[in-house]
């Protein structure tokens, strides 16, 4: 090895740490220009209650996307989230309404049983090499029929507790305000960040994501950290599903179609590669408010359909996919 090539691979190591950034760095820039745009082209745009808004409105999202990271990271994938929100709105207003059990009890119960059965995926996946794709197709077929086992109707919330933190708003400078879902939704973010960069199981995300086999030669608890994500995200899952169930005030079988969508979507456009190894807690952040200020602008045109969303996302994901592939490329 000459001189040469031993001086220029720190150098070549340096560079490929920062294109790690860079689909995070578009995402934010993409969502400044979009503001920027939003500003200019509708009066009222540009507010600090607006921007507030996008985390009141898209808190259950946030909460799902976080917990999905942490798959898409591990290069899996997890289509049974959507499902598992809809179950546990369901279980929450079902146990809630028609049996009276108080909210206290039914809130764990909800997300003990989002950690269990994230858990159990995560373990077939890991012990059975079955491909996550299947094992969670056949967990959202399993929570979606569960749904309509409870109840083919839509079952509406009227106890004090889910009420009360529905209706809860807290006063910001300014005259502005956040709901409580908004709150515990930053929260889990923050937590998660902090797992993600700051703890061995978030190292060991990484690792698994970068390269599996290597991560088994170096001894590291591929099996734990697998199961792990899964539990994560399914407690994420049923976590984001008592957000929604105070956002809607309703349990029902329908709610929350096509929501493992929006979340893989707000991970892709927010840097997660989706072969793993590399992404943040904060670029899904970032990917999920690009998707709120998307709905905010046909809102606001007010001649367009909502289905628009579904045209402008899908167009977003191509051009980060793309740039996923570019990145790639260049660093092998």
């Amino acid at each position: 090895m000459t001189t040469t090539t031993v001086s220029q691979a720190p150098l070549a190591k340096a560079l490929a740490g920062r294109q790690r950034y860079i689909p995070a760095i578009g995402t934010l820039s993409l969502l400044i220009a979009m503001i920027l745009v939003g500003s200019v082209r509708y009066e009222g745009f540009f507010s600090g209650q607006i921007i507030l808004n996008l985390f009141i409105d898209n808190a259950f999202l946030l909460v799902v996307a976080v917990g999905m990271t942490f798959v898409i990271l591990t290069g899996g994938i997890d289509l049974s989230v959507g499902a598992v929100v809809a179950l546990s709105a369901m279980l929450c207003a079902w146990l809630v309404e028609k049996h009276g059990w108080p909210p206290l009890v039914v809130i764990p119960l909800v997300l003990l049983i989002g950690l269990l059965s994230g858990l159990g995926m995560g373990a077939i996946i890991h012990y059975f090499d079955i491909q996550p794709f299947i094992v969670t197709l056949a967990g959202m077929f399993l929570a979606r029929g569960l749904c309509y086992t409870i109840s083919l109707n839509s079952i509406s919330i009227s106890d004090p507790v889910f009420t009360d933190l529905a209706q809860m708003q807290i006063g910001l400078p300014g005259g502005l305000f956040v709901s409580s879902s908004a709150i515990f939704a930053v929260l889990i973010v923050a937590i998660a960040f902090v797992v993600l960069h700051y703890t061995r199981l978030g190292r060991n995300v990484y690792a698994v994501g970068g390269n599996k086999q290597s991560a088994m030669l170096m001894g590291l608890p591929v099996a734990r950290t697998t199961m792990s994500v899964y539990a994560i995200s399914g407690f994420c899952s049923a976590f984001g599903g008592v957000l929604f169930t105070l956002y809607m005030l309703s349990g029902y079988s329908l709610h929350a179609v096509g929501l493992e969508l929006d979340a893989i979507a707000a991970v892709v456009i927010g840097g997660t590669l989706l072969t793993g190894g590399s992404g943040f807690v904060l670029g899904t952040v970032l990917g999920v408010l690009v998707l709120g200020v998307i709905q905010t602008i046909i809102t606001f045109q007010g001649t367009l359909s909502s289905w628009w969303t579904r045209i402008v996302v899908g167009l977003l994901l191509l051009v980060f996919i793309a740039l996923q592939r570019v990145i790639g490329a260049r660093q092998r």
